[in-house]
């Protein structure tokens, strides 16, 4: 028996941008519905940017309506304090769809360029182009959306993966 469409939410979080994109599962097909940046302005408080990220992603939400979410790790970098603040816009990723009833799954970006690309290592280049060949209905898409897109994609393939551990 076929199983329902699935509709995923990806998102590559970053205080000064989180791309986010949504996608659908119908069987082995995967199909873009949305996708899109989010860029606080630099200029504003610290609070005032993680709110804007968490009310936008929650918009998103509500204007999809996922049925989970994907959120990429954090790359861990040399300065703590960017670290912690990209930590901080994270948890705006994680908590928005949360709050939204969404079940969340993250996935490290090694995971994620392996899944779309084949290699972990790929650049932000490479997975920009396997996003117009997989989803060729999402035209251009900055850097961010595209690794948002990868995300959700990535999830899916997740799934897949486990469904079929269950069966075999």
């Amino acid at each position: 028996m076929p199983s329902a469409p699935l509709r995923i939410l990806g998102l590559d979080p970053g205080l000064r941008r989180t791309g986010w994109g949504v996608i659908v599962v119908d069987g082995a097909r995967l199909v873009h519905v949305a996708h899109g940046v989010i860029a606080p302005k630099d200029s504003a408080p610290f609070a005032e940017r993680l709110l804007v990220l968490f009310d936008a992603l929650c918009e998103v939400i509500e204007a999809h309506a996922p049925h989970e979410a994907a959120v990429e790790e954090t790359f861990m970098n040399n300065n703590a304090a960017s670290a912690l603040k990209l930590g901080h816009a994270r948890a705006a990723a994680l908590i928005a769809p949360a709050r939204a009833g969404l079940p969340v799954a993250e996935y490290a970006a090694t995971v994620v360029k392996k899944s779309v690309v084949g290699t972990g290592g790929a650049d932000k280049a490479q997975v920009g182009f396997m996003i117009r060949r997989l989803l060729p209905t999402a035209g251009e898409t900055t850097a961010d959306a595209a690794d948002a897109l990868a995300v959700a994609i990535a999830h899916a393939h997740a799934r897949k993966a486990r469904r079929l551990g269950r069966v075999a």
